[in-house]
């Protein structure tokens, strides 16, 4: 599966035939994205020509004044095209509605990328999406959740024909263990959302606000391994900085496959010993890992004393060359 790569600003895009993003983007400098209901009926007719356009299929949305929240699918390898069209579509015509003219959303939307494997985790970033307005204070406790009229919840509750088209409900139904898109299917949905929204569940949207994808450790490999050669400096240094240790990882395995020491035999040779040295200064020269990463990885002591080491390798090596 081929996978493309979008640099904006700051931000690695990743984008993958069918790849799940969680999406939120924000008004600029947090004012109003939405003054009334004709606005967000305005934005969502607007998602749907992006859809319709792209091919996008959506789990879930949720309009709040300020920001909005997206759960989409993309079938093509098309998201930054995609949103870019999409908010610069929304934009103009909030701007001629409103006799504005500007940016409205703030410079970077967020993109998390979401594994669709099945295990939950779809489950997870919906959730999130559908009991926003929850965690705004903005439903009472008497008040259930369908009360919030601007939300892909009520429309998980209504029968497939009368569904927007771009709402795909099988999925997220199906890592609730709801087999039927049936009357009883959606009240169970409604009750197990309801239970859902009692819950505490702030390591789990921890994870949502923090994080850049959202999945198993071998989605993050995957992930980093297609990010690889792509990442530059100007990228978030969380993402920097895990597609460099990834780098640094496969590294010190080849060069310990090189050398037939198991990983363990790392702890058991001395903090000098040459193979260390060498994989020490090949980490040094091919990422930009820090000193004291290195000499914690290669058991090398302090990263003071792993600086000397390469010091001297590299004043021992100038020498023979010169002589």
């Amino acid at each position: 599966m081929g996978a493309e790569f979008a640099s904006m600003a700051r931000k690695v895009r990743v984008q993958y035939a069918g790849a799940i993003y969680h999406l939120m983007s924000r008004g600029d400098q947090r004012a109003a994205v939405f003054k009334d209901g004709q606005d967000r009926q305005v934005f969502l007719d607007t998602l749907a020509q992006a859809c319709e356009k792209t091919g996008w299929q959506v789990h879930a949305w949720c309009l709040m004044d300020n920001h909005f929240h997206l759960v989409i699918e993309t079938p093509q390898p098309n998201l930054v095209a995609g949103m870019k069209w999409l908010l610069g579509t929304y934009t103009g015509r909030f701007n001629r509605r409103h006799q504005l003219c500007g940016h409205l959303f703030s410079g970077r939307y967020k993109a998390l990328v979401v594994e669709g494997s099945g295990n939950g985790y779809l489950r997870t970033v919906c959730d999130y999406v559908h009991l926003n307005p929850v965690r705004a204070n903005l439903l009472r406790a008497s008040e259930g959740l369908e009360t919030y009229p601007w939300s892909s919840f009520n429309e998980y509750l209504m029968s497939s024909r009368r569904r927007p088209v771009w709402l795909r409900v099988d999925r997220l139904l199906g890592e609730m263990g709801i087999a039927v898109d049936s009357v009883t299917g959606r009240r169970q949905f409604a009750e197990q959302m309801e239970q859902r929204r009692a819950q505490e569940l702030g390591e789990e949207w921890r994870r949502i606000r923090r994080g850049w994808c959202l999945g198993r450790g071998t989605f993050r490999l995957e992930l980093l391994d297609r990010m690889c050669g792509q990442i530059q400096e100007h990228h978030y240094g969380a993402e920097r900085r895990e597609v460099e240790e990834e780098r640094g990882a496969r590294l010190i395995a080849a060069g310990l496959a090189l050398a037939q020491w198991k990983p363990s035999e790392l702890a058991k040779h001395s903090k000098s010993h040459p193979i260390k040295v060498a994989l020490a200064l090949r980490l040094r020269r091919e990422t930009t890992l820090t000193l004291k990463w290195i000499a914690a990885r290669l058991h090398m002591g302090s990263w003071e004393y792993l600086n000397r080491l390469l010091y001297r390798a590299r004043k021992e090596k100038d020498h023979k060359v010169r002589n």
